[in-house]
């Protein structure tokens, strides 16, 4: 039997060594994305590349992660000292600007690796056809670099050749090599932290223990699943569209609740799209894991076990578990929210007293780039942008918060104007975007940005024409908006997706969706 005092213990030291990697990929990133906005994901993973322990960072990250560290076990062999990258959406990955770096952890004179610990970082532009590496695009291959697992460190030594090839294919290669070098940092620290607790408590324990952290996070979701009513809970939402045509694109789920099983089921959603709004299948279990471990509480430690009593039925060739090589830069960061929405709204079904109203829906992704006129150098730059939480039955709904799959912060007005030409006209909460109810969801955002320098914009958004849900009698929340006011001219409204060309003096106005109302206004 395993003292449940030293497993609490050790569960806290091991989700502390992934918040400590975090930390040191934040201090020692170049770019604004990763040093501010914290776009970056940490985790422990056992030999087999399953999730021990993850730290509180992105949630599309950490559920998909698993599959970039199984792709690189099958197709590399580990050594110690050894850094493999992977970013491929179709070996694991989520979308192309997400770079995950993997590292052996060898506790003792194995051929094999004992543990692994890996992170996966947004890059703000891997190539592609558009600055920031989220284009309107076809296929994946106008969407930037694909990254199959490589070495870029083999046994400590960097490969100068792979970091040249990767660097001459992106607009910042500058940046590229501060930020995959801060991942190789993050991943050094792991590995000794991993190293000093097995020195602490033997290597056979320490692996005893992390075997015994999985199995605990499934005992706690099977119970809590068996306390849910058996039976099947069905729900549908869509998002707007693709970005090419105006066709909604709808996505289904029928969870079946059986004893302390549950079967999540998909079919019958959208046919993958000829836009990029594709989500592989990584980042729909991603979602899923995401919407039990929500629903379950705190108290679950969030791994592998998890989602081992959960049957995951998705089509292949569908919008939930598109096929090489459509386009899924979309899919990471819009389509993610939308499966969430489904599936919170199918459970509850089961559980309405713990499922809130729809939250804002999307990322509200901005990327834009061009040449700083004052250093002449290129830049470009990625952001999500808040939005409202969905009100609940405990209470009203947070404003201009990040929500579900999304878990950083903003970029601070201060290091966006002095990195990039840019001057944030107004930044504020939108007023009144939550939508009524017995509880009011949360407000959204309101962004302006003046352009100093000409630049390439793509905005991938949602919920512009499909507001965010209420529950129980309460009413949606505003959609979102995007705007640009034309240098000494016309106000031109946008649609939740497109790419434009912006001149010196055009201002960017972003408006982001208030959540969901729940009750009855009256």
């Amino acid at each position: 039997m395993v003292d449940p005092v030293e497993l609490e213990i050790v569960r806290n030291i091991l989700s502390a060594v992934a918040e400590e990697m975090g930390g040191v990929l934040q201090r020692t990133a170049f770019s604004p994305n990763i040093k501010e906005r914290r776009d970056y994901s940490c985790a422990i993973f056992d030999a087999a590349g399953d999730v021990a322990v993850m730290a509180d960072h992105m949630p599309v990250h950490l559920g998909s992660m698993p599959m970039s560290v199984k792709a690189a076990l099958q197709e590399l062999e580990l050594e110690p000292g050894d850094v493999a990258l992977v970013n491929d959406p179709f070996r694991g990955g989520t979308h192309l600007p997400d770079i995950t770096a993997i590292s052996p952890v060898f506790l003792g004179d194995g051929e094999v690796p004992d543990l692994l610990v890996a992170n996966r970082a947004h890059h703000s532009d891997v190539g592609g056809m558009a600055p920031g590496s989220m284009p309107l695009a076809t296929e994946i291959f106008q969407e930037g670099l694909i990254i199959p697992p490589l070495k870029l460190v083999r046994r400590g030594e960097t490969d100068e050749q792979l970091l040249s090839f990767i660097l001459a294919n992106v607009r910042t290669p500058e940046e590229r090599r501060g930020d995959l070098n801060a991942q190789i940092a993050a991943n050094k620290l792991g590995i000794a932290r991993l190293g000093e607790i097995a020195g602490r408590y033997g290597a056979a324990e320490l692996l005893s223990m992390v075997t015994e952290v999985q199995d605990y996070s499934e005992r706690i979701t099977r119970a809590f699943i068996a306390e849910l009513p058996d039976g099947a809970y069905g729900f549908e939402d869509a998002l707007d569209d693709d970005g090419l045509s105006e066709d909604a694109v709808p996505i289904r789920a029928r969870i079946t609740i059986s004893g302390e099983e549950a079967e999540v089921d998909l079919t019958g959603s959208a046919p993958q799209t000829a836009g990029g709004v594709n989500a592989n299948l990584a980042v729909t279990l991603s979602a899923v894991l995401y919407a039990f471990k929500a629903i379950i509480g705190a108290e679950v430690p969030v791994n592998a076990g998890i989602l081992r009593p959960i049957r995951l039925v998705v089509p292949d060739g569908t919008v939930v578990s598109a096929e090489h090589p459509h386009a899924v830069a979309g899919g990471n960061v819009e389509t993610s929210q939308r499966i969430v929405d489904v599936l919170l709204g199918a459970l509850q079904g089961a559980a309405p007293k713990r499922i809130p109203a729809a939250s804002a829906g999307t990322m509200s992704n901005i990327a834009f780039g061009g040449v700083n006129p004052e250093t002449g150098r290129p830049f470009a730059y990625y952001e999500t942008i808040a939005g409202g939480h969905g009100a609940g039955a405990a209470g009203p709904g947070l404003s201009a918060r990040h929500s579900h799959m999304t878990n950083s912060l903003n970029t601070p007005t201060e290091a966006l104007e002095h990195a990039l030409p840019v001057r944030v006209e107004f930044y504020r909460v939108r007023g009144g975007s939550g939508g009524a109810g017995r509880n009011r969801g949360g407000d959204g955002i309101e962004r302006a940005f003046r352009f100093h320098a000409p630049a390439s914009l793509t905005i991938m958004a949602d919920r512009h024409r499909r507001p965010p849900y209420g529950l129980a009698g309460g009413e949606p929340g505003t959609p979102g908006e995007v705007e640009v006011r034309i240098a000494g001219g016309e106000t031109v409204r946008l649609p939740s997706k497109c790419r434009l060309e912006l001149k010196k003096g055009d201002v960017l106005v972003i408006r982001t969706p208030g959540g969901g109302g729940y009750g009855s206004p009256r």
